[in-house]
């Protein structure tokens, strides 16, 4: 059950990084087809909940600080200039999964441009676009004037790509494009393909996984998507979907199993956690859902199980 709930931890890790609304329309141009996951941060509505600002200081990707720095390196504060950063990981053949970010918010193009030219960076051209050096040997340019996409050279030129018609974009994807309508109005959403949401079930179900039905049941497995909201409260909600009502329910069933264990030797504030979680399948999709006051949740924060599943 520690499976189970490291990876309900690392949602919630995410979801530090995710505070969302939907993605932009220039942001969606850029990514490639053969996307794994999309993920998104929405700063404006970080600094109106105390209960997310202290998760993203527990939590917060050393990607996030990184790209943060390389942002304040060429005139951009995080805090007061950018509206949402979103994450994408995709597979670019034998080179991997590749990350992309974006951001967007309320630039001074000229001044960043401003700010390039006195650091002495001068752009390179792809395609019909102007890349520039950033810290951390990322790469930098704009899509438009409010969106700015970053990433290494390859996941840049792989979204640049996509975006100029090279190759195909996110919204061939059906699947993905799919789930992510059904959570991109939330305050906060994710969608994983099924490759990710098959590794992340594996991981979640720890021993269970090593029964000899699962590798078929998985193949099953098409792909997932998550919520989570912090209006009065915090409120997470994830859908795995699957083929078939009969994989929706076996899952739920191995998953219910695993929370009901971790409880037998829970402390009691974890133990609230857990008896705020629920698990069921409707349909052909495996739910959990999990819904907290701030106070409560604020004080799991603190427990060893949060640590533990934060690492």
């Amino acid at each position: 059950m520690k499976n189970v709930m490291r990876c309900f931890g690392l949602l919630f890790l995410s979801s530090a990084a995710a505070w969302a609304m939907p993605l932009g329309s220039s942001a969606r141009a850029a990514i490639p087809t053969d996307v794994q996951q999309v993920i998104s941060v929405d700063y404006r509505a970080l600094k109106n909940s105390d209960t997310a600002m202290q998760l993203k200081q527990q939590v917060l990707p050393e990607s996030l600080k990184q790209f943060e720095t390389a942002l304040k390196s060429i005139g951009i504060d995080p805090d007061k200039d950018m509206d949402q950063l979103t994450f994408a990981a995709f597979r670019l053949g034998k080179q991997g999964i590749k990350v992309v970010g974006f951001a967007q918010g309320e630039f001074s193009t000229t001044a960043v441009l401003k700010k390039m030219k006195l650091q002495k960076i001068k752009p390179v051209k792809y395609h019909d676009s102007d890349l520039y050096a950033m810290s951390g040997g990322m790469q930098m340019t704009f899509l438009d004037p409010d969106t700015l996409l970053f990433g290494d050279s390859s996941a840049v030129h792989g979204a640049l790509d996509a975006r100029d018609g090279y190759t195909t974009t996110f919204d061939s994807n059906t699947q993905m494009v799919d789930m992510m309508g059904s959570v991109d109005s939330g305050t906060v959403w994710s969608i994983l393909d099924q490759e990710g949401t098959q590794n992340m079930l594996r991981s979640a179900l720890g021993d269970a996984a090593k029964l000899a039905d699962y590798d078929t049941v998985k193949k099953r497995v098409l792909g997932s998507r998550y919520s989570m909201g912090f209006t009065d409260g915090i409120k997470f909600d994830l859908d795995v979907v699957t083929s078939d009502s009969m994989t929706a329910a076996t899952i739920s069933s191995l998953v219910k199993a695993g929370i009901l264990y971790r409880r037998m030797t829970a402390t009691p504030v974890e133990k609230m956690a857990i008896e705020n979680v629920s698990v069921d399948s409707d349909s052909s999709d495996l739910q959990l859902h999990f819904k907290s006051d701030d106070k409560d949740f604020q004080s799991l924060m603190h427990s060893p199980l949060f640590a533990a599943v934060s690492k």
